[in-house]
């Protein structure tokens, strides 16, 4: 095998594991996004559960219904709260379970966000690796068709 052509396959092997990498990283950077939206729900889960603890029976509060919506509603009962388990599963638990419940949700939460992003920057990486390399490959076969042939 020429040079020329171990040249050319090695661009084309380097061509095939960029775009494996670019789609990993493109599923990676979403799985962020949702682990962002998951955590930032939680969060606003977390502070209301903080707020409710500081309320009384019957106290007068304002819902989320969706979309930045909010409708008033009477607390009925401020120590017991309806956890969602998975899978349409709700259980009622009280409020300090509740949120121990939300807060080992959100720390598990933020481990997976980090490992992710980390994962992310090691493909991010080594994209960079392939590309530079493939530029010097492309580089290299320019110059070798550009010098004549004896």
């Amino acid at each position: 095998m020429t040079t020329a052509s171990k040249t050319e396959e090695e661009v084309r092997k380097l061509s095939i594991e960029l775009r494996y990498f670019e789609q990993t990283a493109e599923t990676l950077q979403q799985r962020v996004s949702m682990l962002n939206a998951a955590i930032t729900d939680l969060s606003y889960a977390t502070e209301t559960l903080d707020n409710i603890e500081k309320e009384k029976e019957n106290a007068e509060m304002l819902v989320p219904i969706g979309g930045g919506n909010y409708a008033s509603a009477k607390l009925a009962n401020p120590d017991k709260v309806v956890v969602g388990m998975g899978a349409g599963v709700s259980i009622e638990k009280t409020l300090p379970e509740a949120k121990t419940i939300v807060k080992e949700r959100l720390e598990e939460l933020q481990k997976t966000q980090v490992s992710a992003q980390q994962q992310l920057i090691q493909i991010a990486e080594r994209i960079n690796q392939d590309r530079n390399r493939m530029e010097n490959l492309l580089a290299g076969m320019r110059e070798g068709q550009q010098q004549p042939h004896v």
